[in-house]
């Protein structure tokens, strides 16, 4: 056999405007992560953002202006490929991903030689709502993506996710759009990919305020479902 080797991990923090949220989102990474290396994408942010998380220690990678968070992700993505990373974990800086949660993914995808694993808000009851116009989104996608992928994802929108050194390697060519997690299921299922999706808990948010508005909600659900039923089911023969 061969010799594997050990694990090497990512943490990829998007940002933008989250000076209020991101030194307790690195603290609360510190505390229950102390091993993964943390990468902070300042998306472009005018605030404080990237000079509190350089404050705190960590590496920053400055995007030159507001790119959205499809390119933020990409861009770590591209970082943990080019540095030989064998697991990437997402978590948003807005401080509603607890790092608690986090060890469970990377634990279900080794277990489960998984691609991808998604943290869900929704397999099991945990209170967290969210807005009317999210809970319609992830029942559409939910939709699409069980007729392109052949598989119930519940929480489609969820950004708290690990991936495996394919699926970095992968998304680091190609990630799509402007609110990628959708589309990146029925992406990565048409690579070959293994996805698996564990319940997790999710704070609100209690600082700042989302970028994705109303009208923003709207044009995000009809563009994604565009392309999520433009992927064929295809597999590696």
């Amino acid at each position: 056999m061969k010799n594997q080797r050990p694990a090497k991990v990512l943490i990829i923090i998007p940002a933008y405007q989250e000076e209020d949220n991101i030194r307790r989102v690195l603290e609360d990474i510190r505390a229950h992560l102390p091993e993964p290396d943390i990468l902070v994408i300042n998306d472009g942010s005018t605030d404080r953002t990237a000079t509190r998380a350089r404050q705190a220690g960590v590496k920053v990678i400055d995007l030159p202006f507001n790119l959205g968070i499809g390119a933020a992700v990409q861009t770590g993505f591209q970082y943990a490929a080019a540095h030989q990373y064998t697991a990437a974990i997402q978590i948003d800086a807005d401080y509603q991903h607890p790092a608690e949660e986090a060890p469970r993914l990377l634990k279900t995808l080794e277990d489960e030689k998984a691609d991808l694993v998604i943290g869900s808000r929704f397999i099991a009851p945990t209170g967290y709502r969210g807005s009317w116009l999210r809970r319609l989104g992830n029942l559409i996608f939910q939709g699409a993506n069980a007729l392109i992928v052949g598989q119930r994802i519940v929480d489609n929108t969820s950004g708290f996710r690990a991936y495996s050194e394919r699926a970095i390697a992968i998304l680091a060519q190609n990630y799509l759009g402007e609110y990628p997690e959708p589309e990146s299921i029925s992406y990565l299922d048409a690579s070959g990919c293994r996805l698996v999706e564990i319940p997790v808990k999710m704070r609100r948010r209690s600082a700042g305020s989302s970028s994705i508005t109303p009208f923003k909600s709207i044009y995000y659900m009809v563009r994604v479902l565009i392309s999520i039923l433009s992927f064929k089911k295809r597999r590696p023969r």
